[in-house]
């Protein structure tokens, strides 16, 4: 896939597909300064997770999948779908989600 361009979607927009495989997609009503701060998390968890796995350091390795976690619960990505929640349950999802990423990020 082209680094620039958008993956395809399904018809009901709940899912990406990628080299054939459905993942679901981030919530698409996320104002896009949120979903940057959340994919800004979720690409520092993603390298601390890398980082900690090749020096051996368990303990950090199971904080860092924990915070690329959050990150994809807070997008939608993960938990309960987020077209099966209200606007006022998702809002609250991101806003909950990313506090926390943003308490818990690494200085």
């Amino acid at each position: 896939m082209d680094a620039h361009r958008q993956p395809e979607k399904t018809p009901d927009g709940h899912f990406v597909v990628v080299n054939g495989r459905k993942w679901r997609a981030a919530d698409p009503s996320l104002p896009e300064e949120v979903a940057g701060r959340l994919r800004h998390h979720l690409m520092a968890a993603r390298r601390a997770v890398r980082s900690a796995t090749t020096a051996g350091v368990p303990e950090a390795e199971r904080s860092a999948r924990a915070r690329v976690n959050r990150a994809k619960i807070a997008s939608g990505e993960r938990g309960t779908p987020w077209w099966e929640q209200s606007e006022e349950q998702r809002r609250r999802r991101w806003e909950r989600g990313l506090a926390r990423l943003d308490a818990d990020a690494p200085e």
